[in-house]
């Protein structure tokens, strides 16, 4: 197995090359730009939509494996329902994490 071609080397200096997305940018290549920050506005409603998401992919899984057992693995109903629930769980704490800074910042008066 090669994991090189020969003719990157030259002397004792070898070219690398770029060939995933996900490395590290080269000298020649432009380092891609950051995603502009969002506040928090964005992110909450952001990642309401992720749980959400979670929450409708185990219903129609769970559906699905009602209507048309074969067409689904119980593995990944597995999977879905335990994203889902933990989804769930953290956005529950989260809430009630805001809801008691509120509380304490209220009671400083």
């Amino acid at each position: 197995m090669n994991l090189f071609e020969t003719a990157q080397a030259q002397g004792n200096v070898l070219q690398l090359t770029r060939t995933n997305q996900a490395h590290y940018a080269g000298v020649r290549e432009p380092i891609p730009q950051q995603p502009q920050e969002t506040g928090f506005r964005e992110a909450l409603v952001g990642s309401l939509e992720e749980v959400n998401s979670q929450q409708m992919s185990h219903e129609q899984l769970s559906i699905q494996s009602i209507v048309n057992p074969e067409s689904v693995d119980p593995h990944d109903l597995t999977i879905a329902a335990a994203k889902a629930t933990t989804s769930l769980s953290i956005t529950r704490n989260v809430v009630d994490r805001v809801i008691q800074a509120y509380r304490d910042i209220t009671n400083l008066r």
